[in-house]
């Protein structure tokens, strides 16, 4: 999967290089770019911004450098092209499914008070939100986004029973708690039935624990027959 990101603040995205993204990365599994905004504006000092028509607090970004980027990178709009926006279709793990299985993303990050409109209808880009709360800029939504996804591609994590076995998966349930060594921390002990050897068993306490924790934590997560 090829990935790029449009940002005014390219710097921020060095964290991905880190971890399962970063070793997924440096493996050839993800071709991950980052380019900067400003390198695509006409004007003389890069400025990317500008006041917003009509009156009202900050400033806008402007049409030019966006889509100049565009047009640069993905002449033949090959990638599925999405801003990072609160007003978008919000990022879940069907959706996250959905974009690991494109070829290319290409990421909008927003910046100040937002994007002009005729950037976004030009570049035809859909927007997505990672949640109902207002951030300062689309950069940690394009990494959350880029995390949640890269788990979905092939060979990024260790083991592919993974992504298929955590909160949000396939039975919609909230995830099963986790014990590892030692045995007894604290006065406390793990479950038994962990440390029985009974796979059928550890089985069942692992889905009574997941609907439990969904029906005390996200009760609208269960489906009736639950």
């Amino acid at each position: 999967m090829k990935i790029t990101v449009l940002t005014l603040f390219p710097e921020m995205f060095d964290s991905l290089r880190h971890s399962v993204i970063g070793r997924a990365i440096a493996g050839g599994i993800i071709e991950f770019n980052v380019r900067n905004i400003r390198d695509f504006s006409a004007d003389k000092h890069f400025r990317c911004d500008d006041m917003p028509y009509g009156g009202g607090a900050g400033m806008v970004m402007t049409p030019q450098p966006i889509v100049s980027a565009f047009v640069a990178i993905d002449p033949e709009h090959k990638a599925r092209r999405i801003y990072l926006s609160p007003k978008g279709r919000v990022l879940d793990q069907n959706l996250a499914k959905e974009l690991a299985a494109e070829d290319e993303l290409l990421l909008l990050c927003g910046h100040y008070e937002g994007i002009d409109q005729r950037a976004l209808d030009i570049t035809l880009c859909e927007e997505v939100s990672v949640g109902d709360y207002i951030l300062t800029g689309g950069e940690l939504p394009a990494m959350t986004l880029i995390d949640c996804v890269c788990r979905f591609v092939k060979g990024v994590l260790g083991s592919e029973e993974s992504a298929g076995e955590e909160s949000f998966s396939e039975d919609g349930l909230l995830e099963y708690p986790h014990y590892t060594r030692p045995q007894v921390f604290e006065g406390l002990e793990v479950p038994p039935v962990l440390i029985s050897g009974h796979h059928a068993n550890i089985k069942k306490w692992r889905e009574k624990q997941a609907t439990e924790t969904t029906r005390k934590n996200r009760p609208d997560l269960l489906r009736e027959d639950k």
